[in-house]
């Protein structure tokens, strides 16, 4: 070697030494950073270890230290809850995934996860770890740490298989054997939870908690005298929610060994799941108090299960149901008994809580089907009980009871044994009856003799016999009505019928309308006789007594019957005053007549028949010859009643008076008056005719020809045919030949629309037609009349076409034509008849005050019927509903309660239920309720929003079980009225949300 290549060589020698004292400088660097960074990390100085370690790996050359430092920089991100720490020990065992600290870094975050309760993550890190390579002691703390995590995560089988293993561990097996014991308990397997609690037992650190479990194992294993000794044991040193529990044991397994009186302080110290019972801790202390007797506390227990559809529920209903009974409460036990007649789990129960809920229903009526209905279904169902011969007996007489009688109709259809026929004519009888009072008599008539068909009760034979000739009566059917009244008097049981009492006065009014006034004097004379004490009737017979004497010329007879009814003064007295004037007239007393007039004029000031009075007396003073009073009388009366049919009358007689008395002028004057104001009457065609007569003594023919041309009713040259053409069609009415007369009185009207007799054809056909009940085919006639002038047909005419737009509930058409009655009317009836309607048509248009006004005049008339008082208070009472005036709604409906029958006495009644609601009477408006359920359960509509104020009573009561079920009952039987399902699904979420509160069982959405 050349001196120069030794020279190049020592000097590399030495750049190389240079070169690794370099290195082993850095090198022994990091290894001290590296031990102060493991000295951090030891020292739980995380952050600062993890910056250390850190700044040795990026310094590090070496593999091992640069994978160690990775490892622990991720375990610092670990222990330091750093977002990317997960992601750090991935990744470190991927880049060093020949690490010897891959196994020990899974353990390691996994252990550290587990100290720190974060037991999800150390699953996920324990499920990493490879088992084989851990030594026996590692694997030992592996198997308990995953386990109990598992456990702890709820991951019940692999908690069972890791600490399955550790169960003979010295150092884990107690912890393991009392975790599966516990997950046994949990999974309801009470042998194997025993038998591992049982192995640790005698260590004090499970003591505490295994005492709890104990005896709810002991309890759920049916040990209930060993439940009870671990429980009570316990008590004294348990807090206040284990306390709770522990009570819960106690008493349900007092209450399973049927020591109920000993259960009940138990059961009531428990305070539930997060302050919650459930359906089945209410269910046990309510039975334990039906046990005991204590019927008042069962109920406040039963009734605070709500909606249970199990087998527990319909346990607890019916011992609800059974506890009411023993209470009295029968409304309530009826809600109960029906609950759990619907549940099939126990069919013992099911068919004795649907006897029960039939008797009861029978007894004190169902709001929700008729009574008849619920005891025929149970028959039905039960066709073998042994209660069928009671059940059968009570379904006969519930038909009656029930007043259903159009639903025990339909269920009746059919029935063919003897018993359902003697109940089918009873019923039959009854629905006939209630169409009747509802003035819907040609039905009430085929109801009659539905229960004619059936003549099994001899009493209810006589009274259909009786009613159906009523019904003929009110039909206009005089000649049925009478052979009625007479074959209802030869039935064998009349006599004790209530119908007897007035047979005498009803058979006299049948003669009285067949014109017959011998046998109708006859029959009011005897009714007269026997009838002392039926004043309003009394004075009733007397007019018509009267009447009849009248018409058959028997004045002096008239006049006694007259004075006695004016005497009795139950009625208005001016009638029979006025015909007294009359019938003395009659009798030949000229001027006695005379005076009689004159005083009734002047005390009978408001009367009807004044006008009448006034065309008599004036009549009586030109018969007198005292013909200035008689003009004076004429002028006032056609001065104060323009619109009396009088009018016409009167005007004729004054152009009669100055005609006799040579005043030819003047007599033109009033006869060219009644000519062109009333066209088409009677008198307009007699003071033509006469006027005529003037004319031709006058010699002024001409000018008769041009007036009369002006009248267009008046056809001179067809006056012949006019007449014969009247009176064949006016032949075929007289002989009763309704369809001939109805054709020849059109064909009449057709050829001479405004002829001589138009008039008397239009109001004849307009009669026929609405005997035929062809309203529609009457309207165009009655309207022809009452828009001409007044005559003797008007007030038929207004009375009869107003009906018409009545029925039709064209209220706005009826209005003006009730007005006109109410203003024109003669007959006393009409005028009543005029102001009933305008309220009730005010009231559909809701002109409440208008309404409430016509209401007022109704029931300022004494003498009106009782269907017409309960119309008028129902008017005001709905109005004052309507308008917000409460208190005068309350004092009407209680009016309408005492004179109502049928829906309006069931509104009534259902108002009384609504205002003891709203005054707090909770009780008392359910009495109501029950009363609306079983008298008027035909009348669905109140009985449902009855019902529905029973839920709010019953809840305000403290029930929640009745108002709830009364409320789902409503939504389940009424879904056709909108209004009240509605109220009724808005008071039942209402209470639900409340009840949750309390009861753990109950949905509120539900």
């Amino acid at each position: 070697m050349t001196k120069k290549n030794i020279v190049s060589f020592l000097v590399a020698i030495s750049f190389s030494l240079h070169i690794l004292a370099q290195q082993s400088a850095t090198y022994t660097s990091n290894l001290v950073d590296y031990q102060k960074a493991l000295s951090l990390y030891n020292n739980q100085q995380y952050l600062a270890a993890q910056s250390l370690f850190r700044n040795v790996k990026k310094t590090a050359k070496e593999e091992i230290l640069q994978s160690d430092c990775t490892y622990y920089i991720a375990n610092c991100a670990v222990r330091l809850n750093q977002q990317n720490a997960d992601q750090l020990i991935e990744d470190y065992v991927k880049d060093y995934p020949t690490s010897t600290k891959k196994n020990t870094a899974f353990v390691d975050v996994a252990d550290y996860y587990f100290e720190n309760s974060k037991y999800a993550h150390a699953r996920k890190w324990y499920d990493k770890v490879d088992e084989g390579a851990l030594a026996r002691k590692e694997k030992e703390k592996f198997n308990f740490n995953n386990g109990y995590s598992a456990f702890s995560t709820k991951q019940y089988k692999e908690a069972r298989k890791y600490l399955t293993r550790v169960e003979n561990s010295q150092e884990f097996g107690s912890q393991a054997k009392y975790y599966i014991g516990f997950m046994a308990y949990q999974g309801d397997d009470y042998d194997k939870a025993n038998e591992y609690f049982d192995q640790v037992s005698d260590q004090e650190r499970y003591k505490e908690k295994l005492s709890y479990y104990q005896a709810d194992l002991n309890f759920k294993l049916g040990k209930f005298e060993k439940a009870i000794k671990l429980a009570k044991d316990r008590l004294e040193e348990s807090d206040e929610t284990e306390v709770s529990e522990l009570s819960k044991i106690i008493g349900e397994s007092y209450f399973n060994l049927e020591k109920y009186a000993e259960a009940i302080p138990y059961l009531t110290e428990y305070k539930g799941k997060k302050g919650k019972w459930n359906n089945t801790d209410f269910y046990q202390l309510g039975y334990a108090f039906y046990k005991q007797k204590n019927y008042e506390s069962a109920i406040s227990e039963f009734n605070k299960i709500i909606s249970g559809n199990n087998s527990i529920a319909q346990n607890a209903y019916y011992h609800l149901g059974e506890s009411y009974i023993n209470l009295g409460k029968k409304q309530e036990a009826l809600n109960a008994f029906r609950y759990a007649s619907q549940m099939e789990y126990d069919l013992r129960i099911q068919e004795d809580a649907w006897l029960n809920y039939a008797k009861i229903s029978y007894e004190i009526g169902n709001p929700y089907q008729s009574a008849p209905q619920v005891l025929a279904n149970y028959l039905d169902k039960y066709p073998d009980t042994s209660y069928k011969e009671e059940i059968e007996t009570l379904l006969i007489d519930s038909y009656i009871t029930s007043k259903n009688y159009e639903e025990a109709l339909k269920l009746l259809k059919g029935k063919k044994s003897f018993e359902n026929k003697v109940a089918y004519q009873k019923v039959a009888f009854y629905r006939g009856l209630e169409l009747y009072n509802d003035n819907n008599y040609l039905e009430a008539e085929s109801l009659f003799s539905e229960s004619l068909k059936e003549p099994r009760d001899p009493k209810y034979t006589a009274r259909a016999t009786f009613w159906k000739a009523e019904a003929d009566y009110n039909l206009t059917n005089y000649d049925e009505a009478l052979l009625g009244f007479k074959d209802f008097q030869q039935e064998p049981s009349s006599s004790s019928t209530p119908e007897i009492e007035n047979i005498d006065y009803n058979l006299a009014y049948a003669y009285f309308k067949l014109k017959n006034y011998t046998e109708s004097t006859k029959y009011f004379n005897q009714f007269i006789s026997s009838k002392k004490e039926d004043k309003l009737r009394l004075n009733d017979a007397y007019l018509r007594l009267g009447d009849g004497h009248f018409v058959s010329s028997e004045y002096k007879s008239a006049i006694n019957a007259y004075n006695k009814a004016i005497k009795l003064n139950e009625m208005e007295s001016d009638y029979p005053f006025f015909q007294k004037a009359i019938s003395t007239g009659y009798s030949g007393q000229s001027s006695k007549k005379i005076k009689e007039l004159e005083q009734f004029i002047s005390k009978y000031t408001k009367s009807k028949l004044r006008d009448d009075a006034m065309y008599e007396l004036g009549n009586s003073y030109v018969k007198a010859n005292e013909i200035d009073k008689a003009i004076a009388i004429y002028d006032r009366l056609n001065s104060e009643y323009k619109m009396s049919s009088f009018v016409p009358k009167s005007l004729l007689r004054q152009g009669l008076v100055y005609y006799n008395g040579s005043e030819n002028e003047r007599a033109l004057t009033k006869f060219k008056k009644i000519a062109g104001d009333y066209p088409g009457t009677p008198e307009a065609v007699q003071s033509v005719a006469t006027a005529k007569l003037i004319y031709i003594d006058l010699g002024r023919v001409d000018d008769y020809a041009t007036w009369v041309r002006s009248l267009d009713y008046v056809e001179v040259t067809d006056a012949d045919l006019d007449n014969a053409t009247y009176e064949a069609a006016e032949k075929q009415y007289l002989d009763g030949n309704t369809d001939k007369a109805i054709k020849q009185f059109n064909g009449y009207l057709n050829e001479f629309p405004s002829g001589l007799h138009a008039l008397q054809a239009h109001f004849h056909v307009a009669e026929l037609y609405y005997k035929k009940d062809l309203s529609g085919n009457a309207a165009p006639h009655y309207k022809y009349i009452v828009e001409t002038s007044h005559n003797e047909y008007t007030e038929e005419a207004l009375s009869r076409l107003s009906q018409h737009f009545l029925e039709a509930k064209n209220w706005n058409k009826a209005i003006p034509l009730l007005l006109r009655l109410e203003e024109e009317a003669d007959f006393p009836q009409n005028v009543v008849f005029a102001q009933s309607n305008l309220m009730k048509a005010n009231y559909q248009l809701k002109n409440y005050s208008e309404a409430v006004n016509y209401a007022d005049k109704v029931l300022k008339n004494s003498k009106i019927d009782n269907k017409i008082k309960s119309d008028a208070h129902i008017i005001i009472a709905r109005s004052a509903i309507k308008t917000g005036d409460e208190d005068k709604a309350k004092t009407a409906y209680a009016k309408v309660e005492k004179v109502a029958t049928g829906e309006t006495a069931a509104e009534a009644l259902y108002y009384k239920v609504y205002f003891k609601n709203k005054e707090g009477e909770h009780e008392a408006s359910n009495k109501s309720v029950q009363r609306l359920a079983k008298d008027f359960s035909g009348y669905k509509y109140y009985s449902a929003k009855g019902l529905v104020l029973m839920a709010k009573n019953f809840y305000a009561l403290g029930d929640a079980f009745q108002a709830t079920y009364i409320l789902e009952s409503v939504i389940e039987n009424f879904a056709e009225f909108d209004d009240v399902v509605s109220e009724a699904k808005d008071e039942l979420r209402k209470i639900k949300v409340e009840e949750a509160k309390t009861n753990s069982s109950i949905q509120p959405e539900d």
